[in-house]
């Protein structure tokens, strides 16, 4: 389930390979579509852990069930405000960034996305296991599921990137552009409702 969370985050656009092909074409070279993964995937990482460590700690101190419907509720709200300003408060970015600027604006994308808040359902079975404690603590865990999610994103963003980058070009974005942000908005809502109690 991260891992697939990692494709979906990958697919879209707006996660980075969209800026790692602008450019990588601003500055005429591959290399640099090569090395914008990197500050894409530590941004989107950086991300996604720090709201995994939030929820680890909440979890450790609150009992989980409190922490499981605070989540969903969280994810649902969340869902619902991107839905109502979707089109106000974008993350503003130059295409002709560097690579620090780069990995900035990665982090503030998956964090105004809510990625490391959809990532919580499929966490929260791994960092407090229902019934059992933990082998080895909920950070362990965490920290291995954020790890499988990252590559999992910079692994589908490379390959969107490169093949646009090399063999499709961007002119295919204005006859087939998918906008995911309805997509990503029922996910949210979804990974909130998985959270609630049946």
């Amino acid at each position: 389930m991260l891992a697939g969370l990692g494709a979906f985050h990958g697919l879209n656009p707006a996660m980075g390979w969209l800026f790692s092909v602008a450019l990588g074409l601003h500055r005429g070279s591959r290399r640099v579509v090569w090395l914008s993964l990197l500050p894409i995937g530590l941004g989107h990482a950086l991300s996604v852990a720090s709201v995994a460590l939030l929820f680890v700690l909440a979890g450790t101190l609150i009992d989980g069930t409190i922490v499981r419907i605070a989540a969903g509720i969280t994810l649902i709200a969340w869902a619902i405000y991107r839905w109502h300003f979707r089109s106000r408060h974008r993350v503003r970015v130059g295409l002709k960034t560097g690579l620090m600027g780069l990995g900035l604006w990665s982090f503030l994308m998956a964090t105004a996305h809510g990625a490391g808040l959809m990532l919580w359902p499929a966490l929260m079975p791994l960092c407090f296991p229902s019934g059992r404690a933990p082998d080895s603590g909920p950070l362990l865990p965490a920290v291995l599921g954020v790890g499988v999610h990252t590559l999992a994103i910079v692994a589908v963003t490379a390959t969107i990137a490169i093949t646009v980058y090399e063999w499709i070009g961007v002119e295919i974005l204005r006859r087939a552009w998918i906008n995911l942000d309805a997509i990503w908005m029922l996910a949210l809502a979804t990974a909130g409702l998985c959270l609630l109690p049946g």
